[in-house]
C-alpha cells in the first residue's frame, strides 16, 4: 500500500540505489515505507480473521439457547477475537503508520535501525500463524478469555503454550518495534525540528513507544509464570501450593492497563492530524495536547486494579483506584476540548478523513464517559463482567483505534499509493461502519445494566431482543469492513484512481506533504534545511 508499486528506475533519487524486486524487496525489506506496508497489510488480514470469529460470536448470540457452537467452542471464540484484535490487528497497524508516518514527519531518511525494523515485522508471521493455528490442536484453542486467569490457564491444552509462545514472540517485535521508534524519533529529527516543534502523531509514538517497553517485559513475566506453573511444578498462581491466582491479574492489569493506551494515543496523534487539516486551522493548545498525553500515559501505569474491584480488595485500595481512574479523564478531556477548539470557526470541509475523525470524536467521549462510570466502584460491583464492559472497551477500541486507522488510511493513503480514494465509496464505508457499529455495541450498555454477563453462549429470553438487533448491527459492521477492503483498499493498493497530487488537502501541514506522490523510495537523505515552524521544507 506504498511507494509499493514498481515505479521506473529513472528518477534521480534511486540512480544511486538499486531497489530490490521482486520477493526479495518485501522478504529484506529494510526501507521503512515498504516494511509500513507489510505491517498495514499483516494486520488487515487480521482484522478479517478476528472479524470472522466476532461474526461467529454474534451469529450464536442472535437468539436464546445453544444455536451452533458448544459452549467450550463458544469460549474459544470470544478469547481468540481479543488476542488476534488487540496483538495482531490494532497494535501492528499502529507500528505501521509509525513506520510510513515518522520518518516523513520528522524528516529523517529512514528509521534507525533498519535491519531490526524488517525482523521485528517478520517475527509476527510465526507468530500469528501459531496463535490461530491453535485451534486445530487438540482440545481446540485457548477458552480462558483473552486476559488468561489463572486458575483457568491450568485447564487448557497444548493449545495455551502455543499461545505463550505466539505472544512471547509478539511481544518481542513489539519492544524491538517501540526502541526503534524512540531511536529514529530523539537522534533523527531534521535540523530545526526541535521536540516541542514535532507533529503530534511522532509525539504520542514516542510516549506510546516508553510504555511499550515498560510494560511489555511484565506481560511476559506473567505468561511465563502460568507456563511454569502448568509444567515446571510451581505455584506461582496455584492456591494449594501457596499461591495466589488473585496475583496474576495484578501482574496481567499492570501490563494490559497501559497496553490499552498504546492502543490509543497513537490514534490520538492521527485525529490531532486530521482535525487541523479539515478544519483549515493550527492545533489549538499544541503544548498542553503533549503534556496530555505524556500526563495519560504516566497516570495509565497506577489505575490497574480498577479491573479488579470485586477480587476482595480492601476499601482504600477501591478507593485509590476510584480516584486514580477518574484523574485520567482530566488530561482525555483536555484532548477532546482541543479537538473541538481546533474546529470553532474553522473553515470545515468535510471529506472521509474528517468525517472518521469527528465520528472518532463523538464515539470514544461515548467510551470515555463509559468507562468512568466503571471506575466508580460500587457500580463497578454491581457492572463487573456484564454486558456494559463490552460496550466500553469496543466504544474505545473500535470507535476509537479503529476509527482513527480508517481516518488516517483515507488521509494518507493517497500520498502512500500516490491515487486518491473514492470520495463516494469512502462516505458509504464511514456511515455504514458507525450506524451499524452503535446498533451492535450500543444495546449492550442496557444489556449489562439489566444484568447479562458476559463470555456466555447462552442467555434468558429476557435479553433476546437487544441481542437480535446488536448481532444484526455486527453482521452489518462486517460486511462494511469487507466493503473497504473490497472497493477501497484493492483499488488504492493497485493504482486505480485519479492521480493524488502532493497535497491533496489544503489544509495540511507538515514534511510529509513536502515530498512527491507517492512519497520516493527514498526520502530525505540529505537532511532538509526547514522553516521556523518546522512544517515546511526551504532548502
Amino acid at each position: 500500500m506504498s511507494a509499493v508499486l514498481p515505479r521506473p528506475v529513472g528518477h534521480a533519487h534511486d540512480d544511486h540505489h538499486a531497489q530490490p524486486h521482486g520477493w526479495r524487496r518485501w522478504l529484506l525489506a529494510t526501507n521503512h515505507k515498504d516494511i509500513g506496508t507489510l505491517y498495514l497489510l499483516f494486520s488487515l488480514t487480521m482484522l478479517m480473521v478476528g472479524g470472522v470469529l466476532a461474526l461467529m460470536i454474534r451469529t450464536e448470540l442472535f437468539q436464546p439457547g445453544l444455536q451452533f457452537f458448544n459452549p467450550q467452542l463458544f469460549n474459544q471464540l470470544t478469547t481468540m477475537h481479543g488476542l488476534i484484535m488487540v496483538f495482531g490487528a490494532i497494535m501492528p497497524a499502529f507500528v505501521g503508520f509509525a513506520n510510513w508516518m515518522v520518518p516523513l514527519q520528522i524528516g529523517a531518511s529512514d528509521m534507525a535501525f533498519a535491519r531490526m525494523n524488517n525482523l521485528s515485522f517478520w517475527l509476527l508471521i510465526p507468530a500469528a500463524v501459531m496463535l490461530v493455528a491453535t485451534f486445530f490442536v487438540p482440545g481446540g484453542a485457548p477458552a480462558s478469555g483473552w486476559t488468561i486467569y489463572a486458575p483457568l490457564t491450568m485447564q487448557m491444552g497444548p493449545s495455551l503454550d502455543m499461545a505463550i509462545f505466539a505472544l512471547h514472540i509478539m511481544g518481542a517485535s513489539s519492544i524491538m518495534g517501540a526502541i526503534n521508534i524512540i531511536v529514529t524519533i530523539l537522534n533523527m529529527r531534521a535540523p530545526g525540528m526541535t521536540l516541542m516543534k514535532m507533529p503530534l502523531f511522532p509525539w504520542t509514538w514516542l510516549i506510546t513507544a516508553f510504555l511499550l517497553i515498560a510494560v511489555m517485559p511484565v506481560f511476559a513475566g506473567a505468561i511465563t509464570m502460568t507456563l511454569t506453573d502448568r509444567h515446571f511444578g510451581t505455584s506461582f498462581f496455584n492456591a494449594a501450593g501457596g499461591g495466589d491466582p488473585v496475583m496474576f491479574q495484578h501482574i496481567f492489569w499492570f501490563f494490559g492497563h497501559p497496553e490499552v493506551y498504546i492502543m490509543i494515543l497513537p490514534a490520538f496523534g492521527i485525529i490531532s492530524h486530521i482535525v487541523p487539516a479539515f478544519a483549515r486551522k493550527r492545533l489549538f493548545g499544541y503544548t498542553s495536547m503533549v503534556y496530555a498525553v505524556a500526563s495519560i500515559a504516566i497516570l495509565s501505569m497506577i489505575v490497574w486494579a480498577h479491573h479488579m474491584f470485586t477480587t476482595g480488595m480492601p476499601v482504600t485500595g477501591q478507593l485509590f483506584f476510584m480516584y486514580a481512574t477518574m484523574l485520567i479523564s482530566v488530561p482525555t478531556g483536555v484532548k477532546v476540548f482541543n479537538w473541538t477548539a481546533t474546529m470553532w470557526r474553522g473553515s470545515m470541509s468535510f471529506e472521509t478523513p474528517m468525517l472518521w475523525a469527528v465520528g472518532f470524536i463523538f464515539v470514544f467521549t461515548i467510551g470515555g464517559i463509559t468507562g468512568v462510570v466503571c471506575a466508580v466502584a460500587p457500580i463497578d460491583i454491581q457492572i463487573q463482567d456484564t454486558y456494559y464492559i463490552v460496550a466500553h472497551f469496543h466504544y474505545v477500541l473500535v470507535a476509537g483505534s479503529l476509527f482513527a486507522m480508517f481516518g488516517g488510511v483515507y488521509y494518507w493513503g493517497p500520498k502512500w499509493t500516490g491515487v486518491m480514494y473514492s470520495e463516494t465509496r469512502g462516505k458509504i464505508h464511514f456511515w455504514g461502519s458507525m450506524i451499524t457499529f452503535n446498533l451492535t455495541f450500543f444495546p449492550m450498555h442496557f444489556l449489562g445494566l439489566a444484568g447479562m454477563p458476559r463470555r456466555y453462549a447462552d442467555y434468558p429470553m429476557q435479553f433476546a431482543d437487544f441481542n437480535m438487533i446488536a448481532s444484526i448491527g455486527g453482521i452489518g459492521f462486517g460486511l462494511m469492513q469487507a466493503y473497504f477492503v473490497l472497493f477501497v483498499v484493492l483499488p488504492m493498493i493497485r493504482g486505480h484512481g485519479r492521480p493524488a497530487p502532493q497535497k491533496p488537502w489544503d489544509g495540511a501541514e507538515g514534511l510529509e506533504w513536502e515530498v512527491p506522490t507517492p512519497a520516493p523510495w527514498h526520502t530525505f537523505e540529505t537532511p532538509p534545511k526547514l522553516d521556523a515552524s518546522a512544517t515546511r521544507v526551504i532548502g
